[in-house]
């Protein structure tokens, strides 16, 4: 394998701890699901890296890296939500969510051809908020006690955060699509 290929084959790998995460949690084995949530963490942060620094981005890495963010959040919720970690409603506001911005890039791409999407700070800050989210809950179910209210705090800012986020998205490349659709008035 050609290097220029590995951080492309690490986020692969994301790809499949992801299914591997929701498992583990139906199973009730919390401690290996905390592993491999902090492992597939460093597999995100050391692909990202290695792209960066070696100059390895490829299109197709900068498609598999929010799918295999998305899908290892997204199942972890839905894991979370199974063993009654997290209400049902937030799990559906994140799906909501994702299923927005993907329905949106798909109408861009159907109607208008390629574009660049990059993550809002706001979007950032709805996946960060998420992810602690996710690891409180798996330190919490992994046996080590912290308090409810912590879980409680970080179920209300990943909700407004991921709403925020949403309807950012929505409003910002809203109004770009009719920009790029407006024709000048002979």
């Amino acid at each position: 394998m050609n290097l220029r290929h590995l951080p492309n084959a690490i986020t692969g790998l994301r790809l499949a701890m992801a299914p591997l995460l929701l498992w583990l949690l139906w199973s009730l084995h919390f401690e290996v699901a905390l592993v491999v949530a902090l492992v597939a963490g460093a597999s995100d942060l050391v692909d990202g890296f290695l792209a960066k620094r070696f100059g390895w981005q490829s299109r197709l890495g900068s498609l598999l890296d929010p799918i295999a963010d998305k899908l290892m959040v997204g199942l972890a919720m839905l894991g979370l939500w199974l063993v009654a970690m997290l209400p049902a409603w937030l799990v559906g506001l994140v799906l909501v969510r994702d299923l927005v911005i993907v329905a949106g890039a798909l109408a861009w791409w159907r109607l208008g051809g390629p574009f660049d999407a990059k993550p809002t700070l706001l979007g950032k800050l709805s996946t960060l908020a998420q992810l602690v989210l996710v690891l409180l809950c798996l330190v919490e179910l992994a046996g080590w006690l912290l308090p409810l209210q912590a879980r409680m705090e970080a179920i209300i800012a990943a909700a407004l955060l991921t709403f925020a986020s949403g309807i950012d998205y929505v409003v910002r490349y809203g109004v770009r699509a009719r920009h790029a659709t407006r024709k000048p008035a002979p």
